[in-house]
């Protein structure tokens, strides 16, 4: 019995000693980011009252608003791409304002112009939709080239420049834009110069068998109510700020950043692309892998936060070489052999 007794102490001691290592190993953030990870859950949770499905776009969504970056949104007619964007808006108290383009459409439209008012004898500058924190550009390839080019400074500036007077943009300042990659007709390719200043190219598929019914579920239970009026604001714009300075603050190791490195420079010597992505690309990743981490509840970027991020913004920055287009290669099959064969710091 003395025996038992003692192998039963013994047995207790070893759990006892294992269960307070257990607690020295458990992790603690050094940076709080409990209230943004509970914050990122609560917008998730609006966006699902009335999106089925499309998590990646989702959470690519919001990581653009944490990075600081726009983001471009490419699919087929009916796949909730503007409906979305608009869902998103209606989640933050801040200014919104919808462009839809159109090949008519001039940069004076978008911008703004100077008018001049009879009773001061002057000029004064009447400011355009950009002039807001959330801009949705819907069908943004369907405006000429002329027009595309007038988001150029604001995109990466945050400024607008008219008549010698410069004008800042509120901060936050976020463009969505959505494209239809199928039609051709009637559209005006973005140049590459344009589609650098998107943060993440997201593509949108279509919903699977069990998606396309719960949806035809929800539209029937709609009734007399829209999808918008049932979303409520969960954040503000000085919230979105101090999150963005948060995440600015996520601890990322220097091998990882070698990794970000290693796997931009091999873009421009793979012989599968034509054009490589540029060092605004790595900065990027950097800041997108950063948004990742934080909203999975985690103060350190890892690799797998920087392959996340690595497709939706390499996707649009690199041109396949037309032999291997013909051959039906696309420039996410290629970045994806591009990460594989990138060693993975340890």
């Amino acid at each position: 019995m003395e025996a038992q007794n003692e192998g039963l102490n013994e047995a207790e001691n070893v759990g006892q000693n294992n269960n307070e290592v257990s607690e020295n190993l458990e992790f603690k953030n050094r940076i709080d980011i409990s209230k943004l990870q509970e914050t990122v859950f609560k917008i998730k949770a609006e966006l699902k009252k009335v999106i089925v499905g499309q998590k990646d776009m989702m959470d690519l969504l919001i990581v653009s608003l944490l990075a600081n970056g726009h983001a471009l949104i490419e699919g087929v007619p009916g796949v909730a791409k503007t409906i979305t964007a608009k869902l998103l808006s209606k989640t933050m108290d801040i200014d919104f304002s919808r462009i839809q383009f159109t090949p008519d459409l001039m940069p004076s439209d978008i911008l703004g112009t100077s008018v001049f008012n009879a009773k001061t004898s002057d000029f004064e500058f009447k400011k355009g939709p950009i002039f807001s924190s959330m801009i949705l550009i819907d069908e943004i390839n369907r405006a000429p080239a002329k027009t595309q080019a007038a988001l150029f400074e604001v995109m990466e500036e945050k400024q607008v420049t008219i008549d010698g007077q410069t004008y800042k943009m509120k901060e936050p300042f976020i463009v969505l834009a959505t494209q239809n990659q199928i039609e051709q007709e009637g559209t005006y390719r973005l140049p590459e110069a344009q589609l650098d200043r998107f943060l993440f190219k997201i593509n949108v598929n279509y919903p699977n068998a069990e998606e396309e019914l719960e949806i035809i579920i929800r539209e029937q239970a709609l009734e007399n109510t829209t999808k918008i009026e049932k979303i409520e604001a969960i954040i503000s714009g000085s919230e979105i700020i101090e999150y963005r300075a948060l995440v600015n603050k996520i601890n990322i190791e220097e091998n990882l950043l070698k990794y970000i490195s290693n796997i931009v420079v091999n873009t421009r010597t793979n012989s599968f692309l034509y054009l490589g992505a540029s060092p605004r690309a790595s900065i990027a990743i950097l800041k997108a892998s950063k948004a990742f981490a934080a909203i999975e509840g985690r103060d350190f970027v890892t690799p797998e936060d920087i392959k996340r991020a690595s497709i939706p913004v390499l996707q649009h920055r690199v041109i396949v070489t037309p032999e291997r287009e013909m051959e039906g290669l696309t420039s996410k099959q290629i970045i994806d052999q591009i990460i594989e064969a990138v060693e993975i710091p340890r």
